[in-house]
């Protein structure tokens, strides 16, 4: 097969594939059987992966005998949870029982967990049926999936790009039509970067709302689980079945969300503020085109948009880089002297960055955080959510082996991803939503996305507006 893209294109992304709430609906009422769900979903995961690499392992005999008993509970009248019968996939640094688990790396090669992390325990709680665990770069720590253990995985749309990372593998099973749902992570926009450059629905809820348990230390206040989904009612439906509260997590959110209805697209009312650059961000003149004209098609949907600058800058960003420097450090030092010569070499400069760092300094980084917060809350104030780019540019090279490409031309901050300072804000939830698609000769048809930001802890807002997005475009 081409690595080039347009055989890759109709064969590997499944645009007409279900979503998780019509499957569940179909289930429940009995007009689809678990079984031939989760066989189809199978049989797709194993079609799919010798070209995208996307999944570590793929669960036939489990999945297959876990559709069984959800079909004999659906012929028996059980109650049934809101994902049950699903297929859905976990990402490869959640553990599940009885399953290897690796965080992309060679250190964990032999390590298979006693237990569910609470997310995977969750999804279980739900009817959710795990078909298989998703690949990411070692220990998550970039936007490439490319790691030591697994290799390169690709992009469904080109398979010379890569989907994002680093819930890469995630994002590729869910647009290749795979699942309608996956899980991912996200401590820097790891479940927002895949989603838009596969052309997905990715969410990082508020910090708290789905209790996360899967690092060494619970007070981590970057780290979020979040779905990576076909659309945004079912990325609703992924945070119904997984949000706490939870004493897996001490910092998980009280009072949860009332999830139980589709989602209402009439933004009429809403006030949303829009920041192309976000005050320096040297943005691809297609996505900046594609963002603004979102935009003014959610003020013609009856939103009220005007132009805002959150005065965002370089600096912020370093100190997000400052802290995933301290976090690798911290929860991955230690595996360095036995394991060095089959790590990821990007992963060894981030660790030996975060050893050399005073304490001091940072401590220090709560005050850019807390400087970031002012200015957003300044920004929402009075307007219920913020528009700008999810990612500054088009998908990049699939292996790093292929390199680093070159910003657009222009002035401003070149980071591709517009991510990372919304995990500084921890408490507010992003989501990345599809809007358009490139339409120059060397990323013709890749996905753009527009992140939509909200105020703390309001999901249901940036679902909304999501909604309103898909309806706009027509899906």
């Amino acid at each position: 097969m081409s690595d080039s893209g347009a055989v890759s294109h109709v064969e590997l992304v499944d645009a007409a594939a279900p979503t998780a709430h019509a499957l569940a609906s179909a289930i429940a009422s009995g007009e689809r059987s678990p079984v031939e769900v989760v066989a189809t979903a199978v049989e797709r995961a194993l079609m799919v992966q010798p070209s995208l690499n996307c999944f570590t392992s793929i669960w036939v005999d489990e999945a297959m005998a876990e559709s069984d008993r959800a079909a004999q509970d659906v012929a028996a009248g059980r109650p049934l949870g809101v994902l049950h019968g699903v297929p859905v996939a976990i990402k490869d640094t959640s553990p599940a029982a009885g399953h290897l688990t690796t965080f992309g790396s060679h250190a964990f090669a032999d390590y298979v967990p006693d237990h569910d992390a609470y997310v995977v325990g969750a999804l279980r709680r739900a009817g959710a049926i795990i078909i298989g665990q998703t690949t990411t770069p070692e220990f998550a720590h970039t936007l490439r999936t490319d790691s030591p253990r697994w290799g390169v995985t690709r992009n469904p749309h080109r398979l010379d790009r890569t989907p994002g990372g680093s819930s890469g593998g995630s994002a590729a099973a869910v647009a290749s039509g795979c699942v309608p749902l996956a899980e991912g992570s996200d401590m820097g926009g790891s479940v927002r970067i895949p989603a838009a450059w596969c052309g997905i629905v990715g969410l990082k809820p508020g910090l708290g709302r789905i209790p996360m348990d899967v690092l060494p230390a619970l007070f981590d206040t970057i780290s979020h689980h979040g779905p990576l989904a076909r659309c945004a009612d079912d990325a609703r439906l992924f945070l119904a079945a997984t949000q706490g509260p939870d004493d897996a997590d001490i910092l998980s959110v009280p009072g949860p969300l009332d999830l139980s209805r589709p989602l209402d697209a009439d933004i009429r009312g809403l006030r949303l503020g829009l920041s192309v650059d976000l005050g320096s961000w040297l943005v691809d003149e297609e996505i900046a085109a594609a963002v603004t004209a979102m935009a003014e098609q959610l003020g013609a949907a009856g939103a009220e948009v005007d132009i805002v600058d959150p005065g965002v800058t370089p600096y912020d960003e370093a100190a997000w880089v400052e802290m995933w420097r301290v976090f690798m450090a911290a929860n991955y030092g230690e595996l360095v002297a036995a394991h060095r010569e089959r790590m990821d070499p990007e992963v060894l400069q981030l660790i030996a960055a975060g050893e050399a760092m005073s304490a001091v300094h940072y401590k220090r980084l709560e005050r850019v955080r807390t400087s970031l917060w002012h200015r957003l809350r300044n920004v929402l104030a009075g307007r219920d959510a913020l528009l700008c780019p999810t990612m500054a540019q088009p998908p990049w090279p699939a292996a790093k082996a292929d390199g680093v490409p070159a910003p657009p031309p222009g002035d401003g901050y070149p980071s591709p991803d517009m991510t990372s300072i919304f995990n500084l804000v921890a408490p507010c939830p992003a989501l990345s939503v599809p809007c358009g698609e490139h339409a120059r000769p060397e990323h013709a048809g890749l996905p753009i996305g527009l992140q939509i930001v909200g105020p703390r802890w309001r999901e249901d807002i940036v679902l909304r507006i999501a909604r309103a997005v898909e309806v706009i475009r027509g899906s």
